[in-house]
């Protein structure tokens, strides 16, 4: 048996009797899952076992209800207080999302027994209806604590939108209640939602909604909870690992933060060739240094479960808190990514693996449920199957794509989708509607959404999956000195300790070195540009045409200095496709409304991407036309342009 399974487990036997007695120590397990991102088939993965390199499939929605009902299965066994809950981001990442937006999420998420989900930022990502629709389609509680809806037409006074919920057992047995009182002599557990308080800055569209302070709206619902007789409370959040510490140290009365955001796969993988995270279950002492906070989160895209178990005192302390995460691997393992039969193990050899895997702590192979997989196979995959389109490429070898280098390697990826857009906008057709040529390019590697494995690489590879959030690239001027402010601002943000590192800046006709002098700061002592093929310095006072794509382009998530640049006047240019041919939208300004959202406001016609006619997705038609024209054959560039110098 998994070890962290068997910790649980053991943890939940030696309390049999806790939800019937709330005189007596009571123990709570929850399994967990954040940032699954439409992951709804398995993604590849390669692991070390012992000194061999072995490649199959992790995770997936049917491997994940498999677990979930074998752990449901053990605590109704031992009759255990168990609860299973979701740290947001369910939405974007595949194909499916592309095709199906938020319904697939809805019908899929319904089947996996829930109890409770936060809302993340790409739960924004399409508007208000959509989330509405959403949040109704589903049969488990959407949780955000410091969400006012009161004022949006489309979410306001939805019953299954709350600030909270409260869950009484007795033993295994869980029931839904109003109140403490409704619950009589059974333990209580409260579950509370927070999505991040600059909700309007990491999504367009936010609608009428507003967002409150994570603090101060955490602490005034802890004292409301407290003051109805709540003893046990459980947050589950969507504000990445480093907000989920500051609130455990911010806040008194949170028992447990289920978190997600930063994908943070918590725990040791070291033994599996990946890299260790920190620790798992960390618990994190209260201002008022009386009370304990543990903090968990689960990493992404639906490849791990994590299972905590929490004991309470009698009067409601946390006295313990301990589990881990743990990969969810198919039972088929390959020496090669490329997977076919040739490259598949022996029989002895897959049995020796078997028996490997089940000596790990953190990795538990997992069949699929077959129900699930299925209704997927059948319902949804034949459009993704069409939706794909014509062949772009070949991908000879994996190209990974990680947002953070890491010892000298970085993304794969992200650097050949800057090149690729500065390849587009400097070709001759986009030239003739914009009259300007391109010093460089900037992607955020949150931009990027997975890696490619090898194979053929077809339209939908790029524009459902890789790039999928439809932007269009803008063209902006900035001195040399704004250069380098958006380079330490995103570097230093992205470094910070376990900050969300999609804002961490990859380059093309650009490179740059960065040291790290104090963890999470540092010094630019290079920047680059690329001019007539020779490497010229940046000029402080000299001004650079600059592409990338509108999201960042409008300064949102934490490209401050972008903003700052372009509030008064820019001459920004935002490319879109019109019937067909690229067209031009000329940025006057941007601003902030009251919500804190950023706004685009431009000269003569404004850019709708919704209008017939009108295609925004210019940076995934960027990588097809680029991968077409120039690189068929894609493999890595020889170099990523970050020079990245760690403590």
């Amino acid at each position: 048996m998994n070890n962290t399974l068997l910790v649980g487990l053991m943890a939940l036997a030696l309390t049999g009797c806790a939800g019937k007695s709330p005189e007596r120590p009571f123990t709570l397990t929850l399994a967990h899952i954040n940032d699954t991102h439409s992951h709804f088939d398995p993604t590849d993965a390669r692991l070390k076992l012992g000194n061999q390199a072995v490649y199959t499939r992790l995770g997936g929605y049917p491997r994940l209800l498999s677990q979930a009902k074998a752990l449901r299965q053990q605590a109704e066994l031992n009759d255990q207080p168990l609860l299973f809950v979701h740290g947001g981001d369910a939405w974007q990442g595949t194909g499916y999302f592309k095709l199906n937006r938020g319904a697939m999420n809805a019908d899929v998420l319904s089947q996996m027994q829930l109890d409770a989900m936060a809302l993340g930022e790409h739960e924004f990502d399409l508007d208000n209806g959509r989330l509405s629709a959403f949040v109704q389609g589903v049969n488990f509680p959407v949780l955000a604590a410091n969400l006012d809806a009161s004022r949006d037409p489309d979410l306001q006074g939805l019953d299954n939108l709350k600030p909270y919920v409260l869950y009484a057992f007795d033993g295994n047995e869980k029931e839904r209640v109003e109140t403490v009182d409704d619950a009589g002599k059974r333990p209580v557990v409260a579950v509370m939602g927070l999505v991040l308080e600059d909700m309007a800055n990491q999504s367009p569209h936010v609608g009428k909604l507003s967002f409150e302070r994570e603090v101060d709206s955490a602490q005034n619902t802890v004292r409301a909870l407290r003051e109805q007789g709540v003893k046990h409370i459980v947050a589950v959040t969507h504000l990445g690992l480093e907000r989920d510490r500051r609130l455990a140290q911010k806040v008194n009365g949170i028992d447990l933060i289920v978190g997600g955001h930063s994908h943070s796969l918590l725990g040791d993988f070291g033994n599996l060739g990946w890299e260790s995270g920190e620790p798992y279950a960390r618990r994190f002492n209260n201002p008022d240094g009386i009370g304990t906070t543990c903090v968990v989160q689960a990493g992404r895209f639906a490849q791990a479960m994590g299972q905590v178990s929490v004991t309470f005192t009698p009067d409601g302390r946390v006295s313990r808190c301990e589990g881990g995460n743990t990969l969810l691997s198919d039972n088929v393992f390959y020496r090669d990514i490329r997977r076919g039969d040739k490259y598949r193990l022996s029989e002895a050899q897959q049995q020796r693996l078997a028996a490997a895997i089940e000596a790990e702590p953190n990795i538990k192979m997992v069949a699929e449920d077959s129900a699930l997989r299925a209704h997927i196979d059948k319902q949804y995959r034949p459009a993704l199957v069409k939706a794909y389109g014509d062949e772009v490429g070949h991908v000879p070898l994996a190209l990974t794509h990680v947002e953070l280098p890491v010892e000298g390697r970085g993304s794969q990826i992200a650097p050949l989708v800057a090149a690729s857009q500065l390849y587009w906008v400097n070709s001759p057709q986009v030239q003739a509607v914009t009259g300007r040529r391109a010093d460089f390019a900037l992607v955020a590697a949150g931009a990027v959404r997975n890696s490619l494995e090898p194979g053929v690489l077809k339209e939908g590879n790029v524009g459902l999956e890789l790039l999928p959030f439809g932007n269009p690239i803008s063209l902006v001027s900035l001195t040399g000195r704004q250069v380098a402010g958006l380079l330490l601002e995103t570097i230093n943000a992205a470094l910070s300790s376990d900050a969300h590192t999609g804002r961490f800046p990859y380059g093309a006709g650009l490179r740059y070195s960065f040291n790290e002098t104090s963890r999470g700061r540092g010094y630019l002592n290079r920047i680059e540009y690329l001019d007539n093929g020779q490497w010229q310095r940046i000029e402080p006072d000299a001004r650079y045409q600059l592409a990338l794509d509108g999201y960042h382009a409008s300064g949102n998530e934490g490209w401050n200095t972008l903003f700052d640049s372009q509030q008064v006047f820019t001459d920004r240019l935002d490319l879109a496709f019109v019937n067909g041919k690229p067209a031009v939208f000329p940025v006057a300004r941007l601003s902030k409304n009251g919500r804190g959202a950023i706004e685009v406001h431009y000269f003569n016609r404004p850019l709708d991407c919704k209008k017939a006619g009108v295609a925004c997705n210019t940076d995934a038609r960027a990588l097809i036309d680029y991968v077409r024209a120039r690189r068929p054959v894609l493999t890595a560039l020889p170099e990523s342009g970050v020079a990245l110098n760690r403590l």
